[in-house]
């Protein structure tokens, strides 16, 4: 048997009251009876016309992406004209020096399936085309126009100096990277100069970094101060016409390659190896370096200290144990010496048999 709950009537007709004060209280109380439809919504919601308008937007640009279109109206593959293979970084990479074998397998681009008409080789992506240096000198040239006066450089400088300058771009640990040239291309379509800020281990070889700013940008440095560069665009420097820069979409794995340290350095025995590293750990620093810090002065430091010493310390606490082969890397090949030891973020070189030799023709 079903069982109905007894039928009452709504509390809006209820009106017999006690007293008529709290009558007239639950009647100014008392919300209106809602209708019945509310009750009862539709099967589906009207659609909003705006809606309508996004959904076809998206329509389109799914069609754009099917036929190959870019947000730039360029379609895939891109292809660049500029005249040096694409690398992650330039500053840092020594195309030299070639890997023993690869995190990743060489056919995953960084700049996507099928986006650049280059191939990767798991380091860089080869121009295939070869172009004359002294055609592009020329066209260098060309856009850099007739040299500065003192006065314009001087107002330049003054302009784009200080620190709390909105042109800027911080050059870290990576060095001169591949997508960074996109960034200076797009501050030079509304300035004539750029800021760059450089720390870290890049600042060892500052040659070595302003020289790949001018080469893969094609402007001009104008002012130099310990880390701080200005890289000037060029008087007939035009905005539309710059050159195609298909950005990295991914930072690749970094190949392998082989060991900095050997067990037996060239040259010395074990034992004289094992004596040389012990020695190196007990003594004092020649310099304690920061994270990120400017190490501008340090090559002249170890080389300072290499007259004197045969092993050299480095502290480099708290720096990080792949910076420190960072910066092994790079003593060793502008001091030069040998690095023999890495350990406890310390980093211990040897000046080696060629640079007794050196001191000596001095």
């Amino acid at each position: 048997m079903l069982k109905f709950s007894s039928w009452r009537r709504p509390p809006h007709e209820t009106l017999t009251l006690t007293s008529p004060i709290l009558s007239i209280f639950r009647l100014l109380t008392q919300s209106p009876p809602l209708p019945d439809h509310i009750h009862d919504p539709p099967f589906s919601l009207t659609s909003n016309p705006k809606d309508n308008v996004k959904k076809k937007k998206k329509k389109k640009k799914k069609k754009k992406k099917e036929n190959g279109e870019s947000k730039k109206g360029q379609t895939f593959p891109f292809k660049s004209d500029l005249p040096f293979d694409f690398r992650y970084s330039y500053s840092e990479a020594n195309p030299s020096v070639h890997p023993i074998g690869f995190r990743e397998p060489p056919r995953f681009s960084p700049f996507g399936p099928a986006r650049l008409d280059r191939k990767w080789t798991g380091t860089a992506a080869p121009a295939e085309e070869v172009v004359d240096p002294a055609v592009v000198s020329e066209q260098r040239k060309a856009v850099l126009g007739e040299p500065l006066s003192e006065d314009e450089i001087a107002e330049l400088v003054e302009r784009y100096r200080h620190s709390d300058c909105s042109r800027q771009i911080n050059l870290g640990k990576g060095g001169v990277t591949h997508n960074m040239l996109d960034d200076i291309h797009n501050h030079w379509k509304r300035a004539e100069a750029v800021r760059i800020k450089c720390l870290g281990v890049p600042t060892l070889d500052m040659e070595n970094v302003c020289f790949h700013l001018e080469d893969k940008c094609g402007g001009k440095i104008i002012y130099r101060n310990i880390n701080i560069i200005l890289l000037y665009r060029g008087r007939n420097y035009d905005p539309k016409n710059r050159p195609v820069v298909p950005l990295m979409l991914w930072k690749p794995y970094a190949p392998i390659y082989p060991k900095l340290v050997k067990p037996v350095a060239d040259g010395l025995t074990f034992e004289e190896t094992k004596e040389m590293r012990n020695r190196g750990l007990n003594l004092p620093p020649v310099m304690k370096l920061t994270k990120n810090g400017v190490y501008v002065n340090v090559v002249e430091r170890v080389r300072e200290a290499f007259r004197s010493e045969e092993v050299v310390r480095l502290d480099c606490t708290h720096v990080g144990s792949s910076d420190c082969k960072r910066i092994g890397v790079k003593l060793r090949d502008l001091v030069p010496c040998v690095p023999i030891l890495f350990k406890d973020e310390q980093i211990i070189l040897w000046k080696g048999k060629n640079g007794e030799e050196h001191d000596s023709q001095h």
